[in-house]
Parts: C-alpha cells; sequence; structure tokens
C-alpha cells in the first residue's frame, strides 16, 4: 500500500512567547494519500488557516513536520514545493 502524499506528523504551530503565547495549531497528525479529498472545517480561529500556511510554507511550524511525497518540506521555501494556495478573498 502507497504511503501518504501528504503528511503532518506532531505539526504544531504557536504565536507570542510567555503569557502572551497563543497556540494555533496543537500537535496536528494528518495523513493523506494522492488522489484523496481532505477538508478542514472548524470554528474561526480554530488553526484551518495556520495549518494550511505551514503546508504551503508560508508559515515556518513551531514544532513537527510536514512531508510531501515523503520529503520534509520545513526547510523548503513556498516558491519550491509542490503546492498551491488560493487566498479566501481571492476564491
Amino acid at each position: 500500500m502507497k504511503e501518504a502524499y501528504l503528511e503532518l506528523k506532531d505539526l504544531t504551530k504557536s504565536f507570542g512567547n510567555g503569557a502572551d503565547k497563543v497556540i494555533a495549531v496543537d500537535h496536528i497528525d494528518l495523513q493523506v494519500k494522492e488522489g484523496e479529498l481532505v477538508t478542514l472545517l472548524g470554528p474561526s480561529g480554530c488553526g484551518k488557516t495556520t495549518t494550511l500556511r505551514m503546508i504551503a510554507g508560508f508559515h515556518t511550524p513551531t514544532g513537527g513536520d510536514v512531508y510531501i511525497d515523503g520529503v520534509s518540506m520545513n526547510q523548503i521555501p513556498p516558491n519550491k514545493r509542490p503546492t498551491a494556495m488560493v487566498f479566501q478573498n481571492y476564491a
């Protein structure tokens, strides 16, 4: 069986420090196989867009890893990733 095309391992993103620290994404694990359709559903502020921005490379994860086709994307800039993103106000 083929491994996941997109894999998020223990993905975390926080903003700020100390008392001002906000955890936007808290240890997400996700595997998506090629051809699968996945929807991130939740209320405003739950981390959907932040997660997508980490996959696309616009935010650097505080912890964890993003893999595409088995390759870690954590150090790959957005323009070199095999991803595309349409922002909500343009969709």
